[in-house]
């Protein structure tokens, strides 16, 4: 089993399902309600252990029952948290998930104790990150922690995957420490303030990361696959067809998995293929962890 060290965020979600988004002033009354185990984070680490990695999940959480469920969860999944912190001072993140009839949701996070992750943290774990194969992070947990964990990585030649989301302004010479950038269409549009419409803007944007120093670019397209490009090659590999409940742990599967995927040598297509098929299964489930399928799911897919 190869090695992941994820750092990012932990959060409870709390789910609502209705058949439409309310707009503002009105209240809807929807259905089911549930709460699930999310956090950008924690879904990838999630997604990187199912789907075949030995992982190291490094988190802040609040001293509250949240947050004691969520280290139990990750144990329970067979993931390292040895070195997720609990802060006595705030609590645990949580999400606020409106999801439609057409599977599309609405999320609201409360950051809490993801705020809290801090460099300190980072130094802890340095060991870990070593004897790692990758490090895979996201930006729902303080930018200056992100920024100093990917540069501690670049410095010990480990492969970095920067999943941009939420979006937001990165320093221009930290690009040269990614190894791959993952984000989406919004997403890729905030950082660049170029619209990705289709796939001729979607390579305009791409040129663009490689020209900042990323070495690799993977826009997700969402219904229509993903996008990538490096300075040898360019494709889109198309998404699987599914009947979509749940969007919201889509990416973050699609990253776990494709950080497993490379870890294991896959070659770029095979990567973004296995991880478009991860998160086909995902979205066909209500849920943020609870939707993340496992490597025989994957493995034994078909459209």
């Amino acid at each position: 089993m190869k090695k992941i060290l994820v750092i990012g965020s932990s959060n409870t979600d709390l789910v609502i399902k209705t058949s439409q988004f309310p707009v503002p002033g009105e209240t809807v009354i929807g259905g089911v309600f549930n709460t699930f185990a999310g956090g950008k984070g924690a879904n990838q680490a999630v997604a990187a252990k199912r789907l075949g990695a030995e992982v190291t999940f490094l988190a802040c959480l609040g001293q509250d029952d949240f947050g004691r469920k969520a280290i139990q969860d990750y144990k329970n999944e067979g993931i390292d948290t040895l070195y997720i912190s609990m802060d006595r001072d705030h609590p645990t993140g949580v999400a606020s998930i409106i999801i439609n009839e057409n599977g599309e949701n609405s999320i609201v996070v409360a950051p809490g104790a993801n705020n809290m992750l801090s460099r300190k943290d980072v130094k802890r774990i340095i060991p870990v990150m070593e004897i790692v194969d990758m490090v895979l992070v996201q930006l729902e947990v303080p930018i200056e922690t992100i920024d100093y964990a990917i540069r501690k990585a670049h410095k010990l030649n480990k492969k970095v995957i920067l999943n941009p989301a939420p979006a937001t302004t990165l320093n221009d010479d930290l690009y040269n420490c990614i190894d791959v950038i993952t984000p989406n269409e919004s997403e890729t549009e905030l950082i660049l303030g170029k619209k990705v419409s289709d796939i001729e803007s979607a390579l305009d944007a791409a040129q663009i990361f490689l020209d900042k120093g990323v070495k690799n670019v993977i826009i997700t397209l969402g219904e229509r696959g993903a996008f990538f490009k490096n300075a040898d090659e360019e494709f889109l590999v198309p998404a699987f067809k599914t009947d979509v409940v749940d969007t919201t742990a889509a990416g973050d599967t699609f990253n776990g998995a494709l950080a497993v995927a490379l870890s294991e040598g896959m070659n770029w297509r095979e990567a973004i293929r296995f991880s478009n098929q991860a998160a086909a299964i995902s979205v066909t489930r209500l849920g943020a962890q609870s939707s993340i399928p496992f490597r025989r799911e994957v493995e034994s897919f078909k459209e």
